[in-house]
């Protein structure tokens, strides 16, 4: 069981962030937000593999004034991304986004953000500080020489203050960074500094391929100290699969139930059957599968029934056949030609 950090709590939306609450996983639209209906579809994708809050970017004002019709179609939690100019943050505001994520001291002098405060004050909308290591002050960075967990930290008090100033601390903080190890000490630094809700990510992690294990070492890392209420995975390309890296990661933690879990075995010198040709089968199919259910794939009997007793159900391979089992027991054994078609004929009896 991991003992999470005690925060804070605050509300996004239907979504509760910290205090003890589920850990949330986060998305960002990679539409057009003045497009409507791509975003609106999108939205809906990123609902479908277990997205909890959405992000959207609010470059412009069609982009601002076009929340209010994509509210309209979508209960999905929305968050305004928003740089420089409160204009913006004030007409998310008033068209009825759920949080804003901003840097107090880019969007304008004290009045612009106190206007920004009061608006999202009144309507109990939080605020994220968002902290790039790429973005950091220029007085911090001289201040430090390079960019330091003690600066990432620093510069994110610093906004905090400017909030907490104006009695404003629906507040949520994330300090980001594409080096691993950067923003893990950053972490561990703001959760000794502030018990605020912190938001988790590794910016710019890179493509599918190196991205996910970047963030699932460095997210995955911090979830499993306690540290962090909420997290996007920030992939280059279609974010549904941001979501389904996020909810695997939260699945291997025993944070949340998300679909089937697949164990399969390395294969070595005993395995008489074409384990991999079979393991990609049964992964494809288990994607139409919604149920938390355990399938082992197993090369031999060595490994088969007796290692993988916990699976639902499985496969212990033999020369040119298999073994079907349930939690440990042998069903009966059935050739290797129609082990997937028979695995699956058990699991749709036991769902």
């Amino acid at each position: 069981m991991i003992k999470r950090r005690p925060t804070r709590q605050i509300h996004i939306g239907k979504v509760k962030i910290g205090g003890g609450a589920p850990i949330s996983v986060q998305s960002m639209t990679n539409t057009k937000t003045e497009d409507t209906e791509a975003t609106i579809n999108q939205i809906n994708e990123l609902a479908a593999a277990g997205c909890d809050i959405v992000r959207m970017a609010i470059p412009d004002m069609t982009a601002a004034e076009n929340i209010s019709n994509i509210k309209e179609n979508t209960n999905m939690p929305l968050v305004a991304d928003i740089h420089f100019d409160y204009r913006l943050a004030l007409t998310a505001i008033e068209r009825g986004i759920d949080a804003l994520r901003i840097n107090p001291g880019n969007i304008g002098d004290a009045d612009r953000v106190r206007k920004v405060v009061t608006a999202a004050k009144k309507k109990d909308i939080p605020i994220r500080i968002g902290v790039n290591a790429g973005s950091l002050d220029k007085k911090i960075m001289e201040k430090y020489g390079q960019v330091t967990p003690e600066a990432m930290v620093e510069s994110a008090m610093q906004h905090v203050r400017i909030l907490e100033n104006m009695d404003f601390h629906d507040i949520k903080i994330s300090l980001k960074a594409h080096d691993v190890p950067l923003t893990l000490a950053a972490y561990h630094l703001m959760s000794e500094t502030a018990d605020y809700p912190l938001h988790l990510g590794i910016t710019e992690a890179g493509t599918v391929h190196t991205g996910i294990i970047k963030s699932a070492v460095g997210i995955g890392a911090l979830l499993a100290e306690g540290i962090g209420d909420t997290f996007r995975i920030s992939l280059t390309g279609d974010p549904v699969n941001e979501v389904k890296v996020a909810n695997e990661i939260l699945k291997s933690l025993d944070l949340r139930e998300y679909g089937p879990t697949l164990v399969s075995c390395p294969t070595c010198g005993r395995c008489n059957i074409d384990l991999q040709a079979i393991a990609d089968k049964v992964e494809k199919k288990l994607a139409d599968v919604k149920a938390p259910i355990k399938v082992a794939i197993m090369g031999c009997v060595v490994n088969g029934p007796g290692e993988a007793r916990d699976a639902d159900l499985g496969i212990a391979g033999g020369k040119g056949e298999g073994l079907l089992f349930c939690k440990g027991q042998i069903i009966r054994k059935v050739p290797e030609a129609d082990l997937v078609e028979e695995l699956f004929k058990e699991i749709d009896r036991i769902l």
